[in-house]
């Protein structure tokens, strides 16, 4: 399988990361719950996996929170915030992860908008908007649909001259872009591990720049008389037994990313969408592209339901996905509703020959499906 859909969840990992969750499986107790090896040993592994996560963010690592994903991170910093009535400021490009905990919060939404891949017209946007103090601000560092970046430093600024709260969501973002919680003085920044960070499925991180209120309460191995969640972070917020061998893996997926050289990865992932964007369009497909943008790519093919677009490539044995892709409100933004798009999104791992061996299938399957003609190679 050629695996294409990264902006899910990336499946191909550096070996290192699967080979310390193993080992956290045979070797890790609970940390925090005992003096003995193991339990020690698993409080050192975890404590590591904080402090190159602070290295990499600019965060102190006693700040950096650990969660099962991106959206309960969200929960936490939203829900630490905002209040039923409270007025929130979101980006035309938000997750349902921040729309629907905004929804049951019970919060007045306005959403800024602007054309995709135009930061300086994002950022104008989010210059009149918050002049109307809203309660917090909220925005997408990168669109999980388009792959557009926002100015986020330039947004963090404005937040920052005004003391509004500033929540990032850098699922689509850390590990690819910078990510500096020292710079952006933000409230709070979430980030998933298994994309851009390359370690495993249900695992997550908080970044707090301000004191979050808790979104689960119980056991944290310390302060056990107290009623009340600890005051102190990372207990605060972790209750219950961690995920270590995630979080090992996680560490090791951090490791990997701290040893490459800033921007590679960007101009990696970046090279190779260039050629398929041209590719595409050579086939006489809508791509979405422009200059600020990762590897994340969006398209439309005539005549075709992405979702069953998406079916005919899986046939074909490559992974992309189709349809609103958790982002209605990003789609509304761009105009692809009520079909939204193809997606197609590649991670520091993807080769040039799966780029290649994609615009090979896009041809071969738009000949027969729509009669067109297949890639001219020179053109791409």
């Amino acid at each position: 399988m050629i695996y294409l859909d990264n902006a899910a969840t990336t499946l191909r990992k550096p070996p290192e990361v699967a080979a310390a969750v193993l080992r956290a499986m045979r070797d890790c107790a609970n940390p925090g719950r005992g003096g003995y090896r193991a339990a020690a040993e698993a409080e050192g592994r975890v404590f590591e996996t904080r402090r190159l996560a602070g290295a990499l963010f600019g965060c102190r690592p006693e700040r950096v929170c650990f969660t099962a994903n991106a959206t309960e991170g969200l929960n936490v910093a939203l829900r630490s915030l905002l209040r039923p009535g409270s007025r929130a400021l979101i980006s035309g490009l938000e997750h349902n992860a921040v729309t629907r905990t905004l929804r049951a919060i019970g919060t007045e939404t306005e959403v800024v908008r602007a054309p995709l891949f135009e930061p300086d017209a994002w950022y104008e946007a989010f210059r009149r908007a918050v002049e109307r103090r809203p309660a917090a601000v909220i925005c997408t560092q990168v669109s999980n649909v388009f792959g557009c970046v926002l100015p986020t430093d330039r947004i963090a600024e404005l937040c920052a001259a005004r003391e509004i709260p500033l929540v990032v969501d850098a699922s689509q973002s850390a590990g690819i872009l910078p990510v500096r919680m020292d710079v952006w003085k933000a409230a709070f920044v979430a980030m998933p591990g298994h994309k851009g960070l390359l370690g495993p499925q249900g695992t997550g991180l908080l970044l707090c720049g301000t004191d979050p209120t808790p979104l689960r309460f119980g056991g944290t191995g310390s302060q056990s008389l107290l009623q009340t969640m600890p005051e102190a972070l990372p207990d605060r917020l972790e209750a219950g037994t961690l995920n270590v061998p995630g979080i090992c893996g996680l560490g090791e997926g951090l490791r990997w990313l701290l040893r490459q050289k800033p921007g590679k990865l960007l101009g990696t992932e970046l090279a190779l969408l260039r050629r398929i964007a041209g590719g595409l369009r050579v086939l006489g497909v809508e791509v979405f592209a422009g200059e600020n943008q990762t590897g994340v790519l969006s398209m439309r093919i005539p005549g075709m339901d992405p979702e069953l677009a998406a079916g005919r490539f899986a046939e074909a044995g490559i992974a992309l996905r189709g349809g609103l892709h958790c982002a209605p409100l990003a789609h509304e933004t761009a105009g692809t509703l009520p079909e939204g798009t193809l997606r197609l999104s590649l991670s520091p791992l993807t080769k040039q020959w799966e780029a290649d061996r994609f615009l090979e299938t896009a041809g071969r399957l738009l000949a027969r499906e729509t009669g067109a003609a297949g890639p001219d190679r020179r053109k791409t």
